[in-house]
């Protein structure tokens, strides 16, 4: 039996065996499995002499090879004599070796069935100016698929001065496509304004209320996520759902109270994610919900956060949304972490889950030759589901969000 956690631990920083395990691997191949024909009988002088022909084995063609460009903050100068990792270069290299190996399982898998992929890994250095010359990189020019680099400021260098038709993934980073500005791009962490617009969708398909109130801190980080809530709502509701939009200070909430219902649920969004703010705000609204009642819609980080009271969250009736959401005791996910333990001797973490997840679908999209049809090939995954959207010239967008609930004092799917 598996023992099932919400969150798997990342690898600590002293399991170096499976870090230069994964350096070795660098260009490698997902191993091959070639089909084995028969050996042929000999005929002998007892054998009767077959009136008819037999017709003539045939090899399988070899499957096509596609050649994929993966760039990871390896920061592998780190490991010259003298040099060391800091604290956050090895948390970007450990991040790195856990997506490469979830990747690479799922080519291999894919592999199994009879496909033919090269995987060339280069190291970015998480350096926009590294980014910047692996851009003219023939063979990452060349490649059929490029994944990476990973955070934003690196790949917007990178898809500025490539030269390709290769589609180019943003793997880890949630950072809204029109800071990169290219057509080949996918985005498959959903951006913040997806998530407001998951929200708004839930809220007008499930709860159908009258009116909605948006509480601001005023920080100038809630913008995407309300932007996006504010225009889907309006869209749904064909602008019929009445949106109240306060900045609240030091939890003030009295001047809602007259527009307020006691039967009705009264639903409020806040995208802050100021602890102090929070934690006034949160309390504010839990002594209104005696009389009023609440149901809530936050910011994804919150998931994360500590220092918010779960059971004023429950009381709440919280929701969030979420792109990231791994249910351990599913069978797929039990027999991911069997082959992922026994492969690499770790138990596999959120990094390792999307690197499998991505790898199985964007190696299945190069097998079908499928990049221009990606809002036709909606998939299930471990960690999240793709449902990718064409957005002009800001490439493809993956806008499926999860939204969760307090309930039993831990986070439930509700859809």
């Amino acid at each position: 039996m598996i023992s099932v956690r919400n969150r798997l631990p990342q690898l600590s920083g002293n399991k170096w065996l499976l870090f230069f395990i994964a350096v070795m691997l660098l260009a490698a191949c997902s191993p091959k499995l070639r089909p084995v024909t028969a050996p042929v009988k000999k005929q002998t002088e007892k054998e009767p002499e077959k009136k008819v022909a037999e017709k003539a084995t045939t090899k399988p063609a070899e499957a096509k090879q596609l050649n994929i460009a993966m760039i990871l903050p390896m920061g592998l100068d780190h490991l010259k004599p003298g040099a060391k990792y800091t604290s956050a270069g090895l948390t970007k290299a450990n991040m790195s070796v856990e997506y490469y190996q979830g990747f690479k399982m799922a080519l291999d898998s894919l592999t199994a069935a009879g496909a033919n992929f090269k995987l060339h890994l280069y190291d970015s250095k998480d350096d926009a100016a590294q980014a910047h010359s692996l851009a003219f990189n023939p063979l990452i020019k060349n490649s059929d698929l490029i994944v990476g680099p990973v955070f934003p400021d690196g790949i917007k260098v990178f898809a500025e001065v490539l030269n390709t038709k290769a589609p180019i993934v943003s793997p880890l980073s949630p950072a809204s496509p029109a800071t990169i500005n290219s057509r080949n791009l996918i985005t498959v962490m959903p951006p913040l304004e997806y998530h407001g617009w998951g929200a708004a969708q839930y809220i007008c398909n499930k709860l159908k209320p009258k009116k909605i109130f948006i509480l601001r801190s005023g920080f100038s980080q809630e913008q995407d996520y309300v932007r996006g809530f504010k225009n889907a709502t309006d869209s749904l509701s064909k602008k019929k759902v009445k949106i109240i939009t306060v900045i609240i200070s030091k939890g003030q909430l009295a001047g809602l109270i007259p527009q307020l219902s006691k039967t009705e649920q009264n639903v409020f969004v806040v995208a802050a994610t100021d602890q102090a703010f929070l934690s006034v705000t949160l309390r504010s609204l839990d002594t209104l919900n005696r009389h009023y009642p609440v149901v809530l819609f936050g910011h994804p980080s919150w998931e994360k956060y500590s220092f918010l009271k779960v059971d004023i969250l429950q009381r709440l009736k919280t929701h969030i949304t979420s792109a990231d959401q791994v249910d351990y005791k599913s069978d797929a996910s039990m027999e991911f972490i069997r082959v992922y333990h026994r492969l690499y001797h770790v138990e596999p973490t959120d990094y390792a889950i999307k690197g499998f997840d991505e790898g199985l679908f964007f190696g299945k999209q190069l097998i079908d030759n499928n990049f221009e049809a990606l809002d036709k090939a909606d998939f299930t995954g471990l960690h999240n589901n793709f449902h990718f959207e064409k957005k002009g010239p800001l490439g493809w967008v993956n806008t499926h969000v999860n939204i969760l609930m307090y309930s039993n004092f831990e986070l439930k799917q509700v859809e």
